[in-house]
Parts: C-alpha cells; structure tokens; sequence
C-alpha cells in the first residue's frame, strides 16, 4: 500500500528517537567500562547479556544483589547543570548496601531513561558511574538507555543501578553476634550522600537569595552536590584484618533507621551526642529546616555514612586501620541492652 499524497513517511526520530545518538553514546561508553575490568567479566558492553564468572577463589560463594537510584538529587542535577557525579552516587548506593553483607562487589549495571537522548549529558552521567566502579573495584558490565519522548520533561531523566557481590558463606556479617558493651564507630559522609534531598532542596527554596557561599571549603552547590562516599575497598581491608561484627550503611531514615536493621533483638545502641563533628552543611540544613536532632538523625546521615560494629577489645585497632587507608572514624557509641518499649536507638 503506498503513502497518500498528503502524508510523507515517519522515522522512529521523527517519533523522538534518535538511534544515532543512542549508538554514539554506547561508542562513547565503551573505553569508560573498559578501565572497569576485573577478574571474572568474561563478556561485557555490547551483548545481549553480559557474562560474569564468579572467582574461584571463593570456596562457597553467596551472591549478594542491591538495586537503588539517585532520588530527587537529579532535581538539583538537572538545574544546576551537574551531571558528572551523580553516576558516582548510583553506584555507591549498592555497592555500600552489598558491602554491609560483607561481600565484595563483583559488578554493576545501569539503567539510564530519559525524553530526548543528549549525549553528552549522559555520556557525563555514565562516566561517574564508570569512575564509581574503578573506585569500588567493580565491573560496569552492561545497562540500559532509554530513549522514551514524551515520558520526561526536556533535559531530564532518571537513574537505577544494579549491583552483584559475593561473600563466602562462612563470612557474611549477620549481626548475629553482636552483644552489650560493643562500641559503635562512625566513619564520615561526604555530605548528604543521596537521601533526605526532598528536604534540602526545601531549605535551598526557603534560603532563595540567601544562600551561603561556601560550605565546609567549597563552594555551596558542590558541597550539596558531593557524590556518596565509596567505602567498598577500606572496610573490605579493614574486615581481612579484624573480626567486624555489623556494619550498617547510612542512607534513608538516617542513624535512627540503619543502625537497627543489623542489631539482634534485645539490644540497642547508644550513640553519645557531640561524638562526632557537625559539618557546616549539617547545621545549616538543620538551622534553615528548623528542625530538632532526632529529625536529623531520622532524615540525613548527619555526618555518618557507614557504622561498624566491633568488640570494645577491637575498637582500638579497628579505628587505627580505618584511619590508616584515609576514613575519619568516630567513636560514636556503644551497645546496650534494650529494655522493654524502649528505642532500638538511642541518641
């Protein structure tokens, strides 16, 4: 059947979708996934799926899967025109997860939608995540980009990331032997990481015109904007070292909402307030929010991203090891007995 006279024929980029751009992009891709190699990628970039073989170093391997996004920081992504470490931040949301497991993260893969593809914009995007991999010794294998007009605003879109790790079965961290007198130590955040953004950009709206110059040394958009920091290779160094009991990763609903979820029934931590330092950033979320300590500990990570867990013996040792690879590590409570009704945290 032939076109009518009045009618011409229709491209799938008529429609919105630009297969070139898309193909450049992947040309693009490529040698960033390429510095992300480890051991065990046997097919990567390119395939319908990519291939993986677990190291035979391990004796009995337990995978262990994390999936997260960036949530509304994109927000702030996309109206300052920041885009290049956002990636860093998907990629640390799992990989962290997977950490507190105890397991190494093997590799990672990505989703990536949006209306109209810009290339450089995502290729900006994509080269965080790459850079978080080589940092987190994973392996950017495969991901997806979607190109869907109509779906999002102009200059937008969105993020997932998936993570694969592995523990052996005898070493995945439980909680389980977790016990009153144990000391809780902090290791820093960059920041606020990727959670509570909701609430930070309402403090950015609410401050309009009034907005500090700098923070904690930087200037105020880069310190909002700094990526979630990538703990992977110094608490895997640091558990090959000392028998860590529970590590919990800081993200949504805080100190107050973590820390419970590695802690066995019947105890609780204590954290002692002023046990670590509040960042200039910290108090001007919580001055410009006017909020209390226990909704800050509830929202943000307040300054703490990873909590570890160890015996009161270990502490000392433990710290002088995280110190030594680079954390700033924080005495910042212990554990105790839970009474009955009482908070699984106490801070």
């Amino acid at each position: 059947m032939s076109t009518s006279a009045t009618s011409s024929p229709l491209s799938y980029k008529d429609a919105g979708v630009d297969i070139d751009a898309g193909d450049a992009l992947v040309e693009r891709i490529k040698p960033l996934a390429k510095k992300t190699m480890r051991e065990g990628v046997l097919a990567g970039i390119g395939g319908f799926g990519a291939l993986f073989e677990v190291p035979k170093r391990y004796q009995e391997p337990v995978l262990v899967s994390g999936t997260d996004g960036v949530g509304t920081k994109l927000k702030l992504a996309f109206e300052w025109n920041m885009h290049d470490t956002v990636g860093i931040d998907l990629v640390a949301m799992s990989v962290n997860d997977v950490l507190v497991q105890g397991a190494e993260p093997l590799f990672f893969l990505d989703y990536f939608a949006c209306g109209k593809l810009d290339v450089d914009t995502a290729a900006a995007v994509v080269g965080g995540i790459a850079k978080g991999c080589e940092l987190s010794g994973c392996a950017l294998i495969g991901g997806e980009t979607a190109e869907m007009p109509g779906m999002y605003p102009a200059g937008e879109y969105d993020l997932a990331g998936f993570c694969v790790g592995a523990v052996e079965k005898s070493k995945i961290l439980t909680g389980k032997d977790v016990k009153p007198g144990d000391v809780v130590l902090g290791l820093a955040s960059h920041g606020v990481h990727s959670n509570g953004f909701s609430l930070v950009r309402k403090c950015i709206e609410r401050a309009a015109g009034n907005l500090p110059a700098t923070l904690d040394g930087m200037p105020f958009k880069e310190a909002v904007m700094r990526p979630t920091r990538l703990y992977v290779k110094n608490v895997l160094a640091a558990l090959a070292q000392h028998p860590i009991k529970a590590l919990a990763h800081i993200t949504g609903g805080g100190l107050l909402e973590n820390i419970p979820r590695v802690l066995p029934e019947g105890t609780a931590a204590h954290l002692t307030k002023g046990s670590w330092p509040q960042t200039e950033l910290f108090a001007w979320l919580q001055k410009t929010a006017g909020i209390d300590d226990i909704e800050m500990n509830r929202t943000f990570n307040n300054g703490i991203g990873m909590v570890v867990v160890v015996d009161a013996a270990q502490a000392d040792a433990t710290t002088a090891t995280l110190r030594a690879l680079g954390e700033s590590v924080y005495a910042i409570g212990t554990i105790a007995p839970r009474g009955d009704g009482a908070p699984v945290v106490v801070a």
